[in-house]
């Protein structure tokens, strides 16, 4: 029996924060209306902005000055982050009466993994539609959703049609729709990214979709493998409803585009794993003392390790140790074609800081560094040296990343 056609769907809130507070106040309705921090003193940045303030030209991210240039009769207010939770959670339980597999993606974004529920609620554009409906009803909240056979496609969709948007995206017509748009359009491709690849001659996503994945992954590491692949609408991450549950734990997996068999190939990608997986604990304020090894061959057959550590830790370093000794114990050589690192048993890392990197106080300074530059400048603005220089680790076609986020 083949494989079962998938079916996931991404909510997309339109403005969000602006519109719950149109939404809880009549009168911010129909009128320019922009979210931003420090209101009374102009500084700041937007933080949202309605759809008729948008129509000025006001976008997320530019400074509150300028936004009053483009449109001085703004109604400027301050965020309330709580009632904004509030709704967020009311619309993932909205969305959880359609499937238990739901991924809140952000405080305004959710994932939902529909397959197997076209008995209950029809194809994904029927589902979509009764969702989109509900959410409005309820909430007062408008949301856009998109429609595809895997996350990424789902995502893209969304964002191709705003505000109240409705569209399905196929495999097929990912050649049609979305290679002619421009690469910044891409999920996972940041302005800085964008700059890098128009040097290399590549401005639209068909651009990218015919580029050499080799030379990609030899100029971005992993990240180019994963943005070509991408490219081409690929992507097999699993809808994760735990994604955000700080209880559960952190990971990540890469499938291989081939089987390995050599412990130089393994070694890299469980370095960059492990940087992942660090840097997501770093993220969310956790640290974890255990850690799981994943793999699995080609043949299905899985091999799954877990080693506590003697401290906590959210650094790659200890990780990849961690991982690189399960390795040696539980790997014998056979054929690996995915692998997988979960870091568990979190605990916050507030108050343990001091004492537990006494010993690695640079190395946490200049890990906390790496996160602030990759924030602002995007992933690929600093990448593992390996990952360059080891290119031939990675000569064949690439593979396809997955993997959960707190």
């Amino acid at each position: 029996m083949g494989k079962r056609k998938r079916t996931v769907l991404l909510a997309d809130m339109n403005a969000f924060y602006a519109s719950v507070e149109q939404t809880l106040d009549p009168s911010l309705r129909h009128r320019p209306l922009i979210v931003c921090g420090d209101p009374d003193q102009r500084h700041g940045i937007v933080l949202a902005a309605s759809y008729e303030a948008k129509a000025f030209g006001v976008k997320t991210g530019m400074p509150v000055s300028r936004a009053k240039e483009l449109c001085p009769d703004a109604k400027l207010i301050p965020p309330h982050m709580s009632t904004y939770v509030q709704y967020s959670v009311r619309i993932v339980d909205i969305l959880k009466e359609f499937s238990p597999l739901v991924e809140p993606f952000s405080i305004d974004e959710a994932f939902v993994e529909l397959t197997g529920c076209e008995a209950l609620f029809g194809d994904g554009e029927t589902a979509a539609r009764q969702i989109q409906q509900r959410i409005d009803e309820e909430t007062g909240i408008p949301c856009s959703i998109g429609v595809g056979p895997n996350k990424l496609l789902a995502k893209m969709a969304a964002d191709l049609k705003k505000p109240r948007g409705l569209t399905v995206l196929t495999q097929k017509q990912v050649a049609k729709r979305l290679w002619p748009l421009p690469v910044v359009r891409l999920f996972g491709v940041g302005h800085r990214m964008e700059h890098h690849l128009h040097r290399m001659g590549i401005r639209t996503i068909g651009d990218l979709a015919q580029a050499d994945p080799d030379l990609l992954h030899h100029r971005f590491g992993i990240i180019g493998r994963v943005l070509h692949q991408s490219a081409h609408g690929i992507d097999d991450s699993p809808v994760d409803p735990h994604s955000l549950d700080g209880n559960k734990s952190i990971g990540h997996q890469f499938t291989l585009p081939r089987d390995y068999t050599e412990e130089k190939e393994l070694r890299l990608v469980l370095r960059e794993l492990a940087e992942e997986v660090a840097g997501r604990a770093r993220q969310a304020g956790v640290v974890g003392q255990t850690v799981s090894l994943t793999l699995k061959g080609a043949d299905f057959r899985s091999i799954h390790r877990a080693l506590t550590m003697p401290d906590p830790s959210n650094l790659g370093r200890p990780l990849f140790q961690a991982a690189m000794t399960l390795l040696h114990q539980h790997w014998h050589g056979q054929p690996v074609r995915l692998v997988g690192i979960t870091l568990s048993n979190l605990r916050t890392d507030r108050g343990i800081q001091l004492n537990l990197f006494e010993q690695t106080e640079k190395e946490q300074r200049l890990a906390e560094t790496v996160d602030k530059i990759r924030q602002k400048f995007g992933k690929e603005s600093i990448l593992l040296a390996q990952s360059l220089t080891e290119s031939s680790v990675f000569s064949d076609r690439a593979g396809k990343i997955g993997g959960h986020r707190m």
